[in-house]
């Protein structure tokens, strides 16, 4: 089979890597890919939302399957655009419709959809400029901090959670005004949910769904949780407080009327849905939708999956999930990630990675690298993630961390405390 992978970061990286084990796969490419992706597999200079390009690439070569790894190209229409076409239409798309994608496109349809299929989610109320005095009005019926949402996509800054009332207006005010671009045209308005949170990752064909290893993530820069949100500065798999009993509560209230609610809203959904759960007073509530994989977290779970995942996509792709076994690897999975020096802020890219051929015991996804005149460099705010095994969480924390130092860039950041509020 040949499987061409659409994405450029650690997530591409580590399923690449993961799909690269498959007996069935002949030719694995990645577009665009990074440095990381082609030890793995082989690069093509296409964006991964220039569908046309894909196209030709695709015809040229027999590609038997498109996996699509990034939100963009899903909410741009790219399972639609090979629906659609002729030449296109036989060949499956792991990743859903583009109204399917709107799950993370639109925050509105999602709050919607959740509450239409009666799925535990925070109360909430959409706002645009037409009726930004009512957004204040919301805003005095909620204790704080108060949480703001841009509806749209906006690289994973378009969340604000403020404390002071009248800060929260302002920022109201600057979002509708163009904050983040056609992003906060909408804005959401939710009611604050305190608890912890954790990343339910589903794969589905439609009509049943494997519940891939649940991972918690670590958005925060700093050390306890503070400073800028990022895109994830480390994940580990299992979740401590994600048990048997609170996952047969997010089977039955969220997994189950997901899929069921997609199939009564007649929505084409062929991939993975990503559940950002908060755990409150231990029964689970969804703060968000996302319709791929996420990063870090695929960086530590597709570590435990034992099963063929080439063979898990073929099922959902041809709606024969349900026969398909997922065997789940019972060791600890850590990812930590290494960012450039004043990420989230701005940072310096083309400084010389080193070391790499000192790692022992871990996996070394690359997220923001590439190849120059033999050498690898910085080329993203996230740099790599260094992911490893171990019986138990601190085991696997020793190992990436052991690892994490070894390697050397200018400016090179990271966390010394993932997985510090789980036992």
């Amino acid at each position: 089979m040949n499987i061409l992978l659409l994405g450029s970061g650690g997530r591409e990286h580590a399923l690449a890597w993961k799909m690269k084990q498959s007996a069935k796969i002949n030719n694995l490419y990645v577009a665009p890919g990074n440095a990381g992706t082609a030890t793995v597999a082989e690069n093509v200079a296409i964006n991964a939302t220039d569908f046309e390009a894909i196209k030709d690439f695709v015809l040229t070569n027999n590609i038997n399957m498109l996996v699509v790894g990034p939100e963009d190209p899903l909410v741009k229409g790219v399972s639609n655009f090979f629906k659609n076409d002729s030449q296109l239409n036989h060949i499956p798309v792991i990743g859903p419709s583009k109204e399917g994608a709107q799950l993370e496109g639109s925050k509105d349809f999602a709050k919607q959809f959740m509450l239409r299929h009666n799925i535990p989610t925070a109360r909430y109320k959409s706002f645009t400029l037409d009726n930004i005095k009512e957004g204040y009005e919301f805003l005095e019926q909620l204790d704080a901090p108060y949480v703001l949402k841009a509806d749209g996509l906006a690289a994973g800054k378009g969340v604000l959670i403020i404390n002071d009332i009248d800060e929260a207006k302002r920022e109201l005010h600057n979002m509708l005004n163009g904050m983040f671009g056609e992003a906060s045209e909408t804005v959401v308005i939710e009611e604050f949910l305190s608890g912890i949170e954790c990343s339910v990752f589903v794969l589905t064909d439609g009509d049943s769904y494997k519940i891939l290893p649940v991972a918690k993530d670590y958005k925060r820069i700093g050390e306890g949780d503070t400073g800028l949100n990022t895109g994830g500065m480390g994940a580990v798999s299992p979740v401590s407080f994600a048990d048997d009993i609170f996952m047969n509560k997010v089977e039955e209230r969220i997994v189950i009327p997901t899929v069921e609610g997609l199939k009564k809203d007649k929505i084409d959904y062929k991939g993975f849905i990503f559940l950002g759960l908060i755990e409150v007073k231990g029964e689970p509530m969804v703060i968000e939708y996302n319709v791929r994989m996420g990063d870090p977290e695929t960086e530590a779970v597709m570590l435990r999956i034992k099963s063929d995942f080439v063979d898990l996509l073929e099922g959902v792709a041809y709606n024969k999930l349900a026969s398909k076994k997922l065997e789940i690897d019972e060791r600890y999975a850590v990812t930590v990630m290494l960012v450039a020096g004043g990420y989230p802020g701005d940072y310096k890219k083309g400084d010389v990675i080193s070391n790499l051929d000192t790692i022992n015991s871990s996996i070394v996804f690359h997220a923001g690298t590439k190849c120059s005149d033999g050498k690898i460099l910085t080329n993203g705010g996230r740099v790599m993630a260094i992911s490893s095994y171990g019986n138990s969480k601190s085991e696997a924390l020793t190992t990436s961390y052991a690892n994490a130092e070894k390697i050397q860039f200018e400016g090179k950041y990271y966390r010394k405390d993932i997985g510090f509020d789980l036992q």
